[in-house]
């Protein structure tokens, strides 16, 4: 209880700004209560894969307690940086980590593809640049014009989510240990574990190809 009471003044003090209630579970202080795609409160942990959209092996894992993605992906370009010493030439993700922080911070670095929300007027065209855009975000509204772009942020759902899918399939609906360090190595398993299936596939297709 002690530990549940700490992580929440941390938590109140870290969200003063953005007026977000904050709820803490007593039985694993490190986890955050978050809202269920079935509309209910749990607690949870953010497991965030990046993965080889070729391969489908997984390059990179961070498990952490944020309500959202938005700043997960400059971490994420970072720690496949360090793993393997050289940027992603291109970065696909969601519409959940298009924040205009992250564009501005990976200009010059990687090219993001991602999805330009579509605004509430619809005279308004989401890809002119606004007066407001950094050169970053301006930039990245012209190239989600492109037909190339469009093309590559579609492959998403192929590549990325071939990834995700089968964690649940696996099983990895929820997780049996409490703790963040605890969460993350069960997440470093799944993803090791994923890896290792990929290549007895490329085996099997080398040897069926033989």
């Amino acid at each position: 209880m002690k530990r549940a009471l700490a992580r929440t003044e941390e938590l109140e003090k870290a969200t003063r700004k953005e007026k977000q209630a904050v709820r803490v579970w007593t039985t694993d202080p490190d986890a955050r209560v978050m809202k269920m795609g079935d509309g209910g409160l749990r607690p949870a942990y953010n497991v965030q894969f990046s993965s080889d959209t070729g391969s489908q092996a997984v390059v990179g894992v961070a498990v952490n307690a944020a309500g959202n993605d938005q700043g997960e992906l400059v971490p994420m370009v970072e720690q496949i940086e360090e793993r393997y010493g050289i940027v992603p030439v291109e970065t696909l993700v969601d519409g959940g980590y298009n924040g205009h922080s992250n564009l501005d911070a990976l200009e010059g670095r990687t090219t993001v593809i991602t999805p330009v929300p579509q605004p509430k007027d619809a005279t308004v065209d989401p890809y002119r640049p606004k007066g407001t855009d950094s050169p970053a975000v301006a930039l990245w509204r012209r190239r989600m014009k492109t037909a190339s772009a469009k093309r590559i942020d579609k492959e998403r759902a192929a590549t990325a989510e071939c990834v995700n899918a089968p964690a649940r399939n696996r099983g990895l609906l929820r997780f049996l240990v409490r703790g963040l360090d605890k969460v993350k190595a069960v997440a470093l398993w799944y993803a090791l574990a994923h890896n290792m299936s990929r290549m007895i596939a490329y085996d099997m297709l080398g040897e069926a190809a033989a």
